[in-house]
């Protein structure tokens, strides 16, 4: 609606705000409030999925989404409707995310209302993130350390020095990952608003039954942290508040944290409704921003005519945009499935494997060389991890040289957070950063499994492809004499059950570098698992892990086994013969094994656990009629047992015996005493063993 500014000059009172924003903000309030309103009154319709309103935080909201530039960054939580609002999405757009249409602008249908990831010109960028509350402190940072890596390697280009914004709800602060994320955005000086909703519910519990401090208390303890509170129900405050942290994160580059309180107007979600519980509605009643904002706007000169034209625009608008999202198309069912993955260039094996004239290298220094060329190739990759920075180079030395080499912004020690380590790599992704990290062994990998589950691996299947995750995760794996329980376990069964990640699982020098090359090329998130013991050849039985450095062309398709050892024709048209698929460290047991039966048996090494060369293994089953799966990892419900079951399912016409297995015995750890690890662990007398049992079953 056009409104005179020659008449509005004569009868409006000066504010600090331009009258034109005062307004759209005050269209968009009732807006968010008809849209919730709406979605009351249709229950049936629109309760069919869960959904939060912004109703009681809108002044905040827009405060922010009003000021965000299209080169902003934005992470946002479910409650951030009139966010959106503010940055332009329309109520036609928020509902069908609602209904879970198929023209969904974030996910097609497939997630939650008010979980946006857009990438469109002309807004601020939103990444996909998860439900997981708090959860997306780290993958936020991680955009705003991208971007300060970018800056300092004079890489990003913007209309301005770009911020990005976090938007939390208080409760979520109490998160240890959240913590993670203001150590980092201290420590690094990052440009990130941290934006703190605070309304003091959780669902049903209160701040005094979550929390000792509010956010704003709970800042003051992360050094070089600025903190801002604002009345987050009062639009100037919020608006102006907005402004000054904005305006400070883009001259400073350091992060800001700004505190608003809120009431809580709606339901927490449609399936948790406030009547079951709030005694407090009356109370929260009291600050409702629509009602202060209509009573500002009145002070400076507005007329109750002018505003309640205001208030039936939107709610036509919003009656209108319901009845055509109620009538839009639902998504095609047969799409389900897609985005996955999104496609990888690297499709074919190339450059050279062994050079002439080239030089053995141990799988260590493969995969330096392999990082070292990726650094000197792509300015935009950087790699980070526990003790991985200048003054060690890595636990393993496997990143040697690399920090004198590219500078301490490129290659840097990280603090003990492995959920950072792993999850900001999806706030590097999608600013442009290529991230390479270490988790420094297996069993530390725990504390990250929740960003690599909610955040790295949904991300493109979630946004239909908007928000690949391009991250390789290095991490050293399996037992190597005496490491113990907390440095020698295997871990890859746990990785196999998120879907949307790839594992890479090498086996020698040669390997190692086409692997991580094409791990670093892949689009995708990828967890490259290294065992520590083929790391030097120095594991009795593991010489062959040593081979000729490839040259820095080679690159191996993530996927594709290769056939380590062949099985003489003779044997196998007598039917005497076997396929051994395995590895790692097995490869080794196998072939050592091996020598006990010449001519029978076939060693498939798998190098890629997902995706897995099923064609690889089909035909080689087929040609065989025995199969043996060989894991280090305990046996029971293992990946290994998983393809034995899959291989005996597909295959059964096939076989002449049962697929074997062999692993770990299943004990919950590694023993430190090397004699009791030798019991637990398999070892080439334990596969010749299996193996006799097999070729004369």
């Amino acid at each position: 609606m056009e409104i005179s500014q020659s008449k509005a000059k004569s009868r409006v009172l000066k504010s600090p705000i331009e009258r034109k924003i005062l307004l759209k903000a005050y269209e968009l309030m009732h807006t968010a409030k008809r849209m919730a309103e709406t979605y009351d009154e249709n229950r049936e319709v629109c309760s069919k999925y869960v959904h939060s309103t912004s109703r009681g935080h809108e002044a905040i909201q827009l405060a922010a989404g009003l000021q965000l530039k299209p080169f902003d960054y934005a992470s946002l939580y479910y409650r951030d409707e009139s966010m959106l609002l503010g940055m332009g999405l329309q109520p036609y757009e928020l509902m069908l995310q609602l209904m879970a249409k198929r023209d969904d602008p974030f996910s097609g249908g497939r997630t939650y209302y008010g979980h946006p990831s857009l990438k469109r010109e002309g807004f601020p960028l939103i990444p996909h993130q998860s439900s997981a509350t708090g959860m997306q402190a780290i993958p936020a940072t991680g955009m705003a350390h991208g971007i300060a890596y970018l800056e300092s390697q004079d890489l990003l280009r913007a209309e301005e020095p770009p911020v990005t914004i976090c938007s939390l709800g208080d409760g979520s602060v109490t998160e240890g990952e959240v913590a993670e994320a203001f150590q980092m955005a201290v420590l690094k000086k990052l440009p990130i608003i941290y934006l703190i909703q605070d309304n003091d519910w959780g669902i049903s519990a209160t701040g005094k039954e979550m929390r000792a401090m509010d956010a704003y208390e709970y800042a003051e303890g992360f050094k070089g942290l600025e903190r801002m509170a604002v009345d987050g129900s009062d639009f100037e405050d919020s608006y102006l508040g907005i402004k000054k942290a904005i305006d400070y994160v883009r001259k400073k580059r350091a992060p800001i944290l700004v505190h608003a309180k809120c009431p809580l107007l709606g339901h927490h979600t449609s399936g948790v409704r406030k009547e079951w519980y709030r005694e407090d509605l009356e109370q929260h009643q009291k600050f409702d921003p629509l009602d202060k904002l209509h009573a500002y706007l009145l002070e400076k000169g507005e007329t109750e005519e002018q505003l309640d034209e205001i208030k039936q625009t939107a709610a036509d608008i919003v009656a209108g945009d319901y009845l055509k999202a109620v009538a839009a198309a639902d998504p095609d069912v047969n799409d389900f499935d897609s985005h996955e993955f999104a496609n990888t260039p690297v499709t074919e094996e190339s450059g050279n494997r062994s050079p002439q004239g080239g030089e053995k290298v141990v799988m260590v220094d493969a995969a330096l060389h392999a990082v070292d060329e990726i650094l000197k190739k792509h300015p935009e990759a950087l790699f980070y991890g526990q003790d991985v920075g200048r003054r060690l180079g890595g636990v393993f030395r496997e990143a040697a040289t690399l920090a004198q080499k590219y500078g301490d912004d490129r290659v840097f020690n990280t603090p003990i957070q492995e959920a950072y380590i792993v999850g900001s790599t999806a706030g590097m992704s999608a600013v442009g950063a290529k991230p390479i990290v270490e988790i420094q062994f297996a069993d530390y990998i725990w504390p990250g499994i929740n960003q690599l589950v909610e955040e790295l691996s949904k991300s493109c299947y979630l946004s239909k492809g908007k928000f690949p995750i391009q991250s390789v995760i290095r991490v050293p794996i399996g037992a190597y004499g005496g490491g113990g329980p907390y440095h020698s376990g295997s871990v890859e069964s746990t990785l196999l059950t998120i879907r949307g990640i790839k594992i890479v699982y090498p086996s020698n020098a040669a390997d190692m570098k086409g692997l991580m090359k094409a791990s670093f090329y892949d689009p995708n998130p990828v967890v490259m698992l290294e065992h520590k013991g083929l790391y030097w050849s120095k594991v009795p039985g593991t010489l062959e892990a040593k081979t000729i450095e490839p040259d820095a062309d080679y690159i191996i398709p993530l996927g594709k086994a290769r056939v380590v050892e062949h099985a003489s024709e003779e044997k196998i048209e007598a039917g005497e013969s076997c396929v051994v698929i395995t590895y790692g460290m097995g490869v080794y047991w196998a072939k050592e094994a091996a020598k006990s039966f010449p001519g029978q048996v076939e060693i498939i090494d798998l190098r890629t656990l997902n995706p897995i060369d099923w064609e690889c293994i089909a035909d080689s089953v087929k040609k065989h009629s025995r199969a043996f799966v060989l894991t280090e990892e305990p046996l029971m419900n293992s990946f290994a047992e998983s393809l034995a079951g899959r291989i005996s399912k597909e295959f059964f016409q096939y076989l002449d015996a049962p697929v074997w297995t062999l692993g770990a015995v299943n004990l919950p750890a590694i023993p430190l005493n090397v004699e009791l690890e030798k019991m637990m662990l398999p070892n080439a007398d334990k596969v010749k063993d299996a193996l006799g049992q097999l070729l004369t079953y």
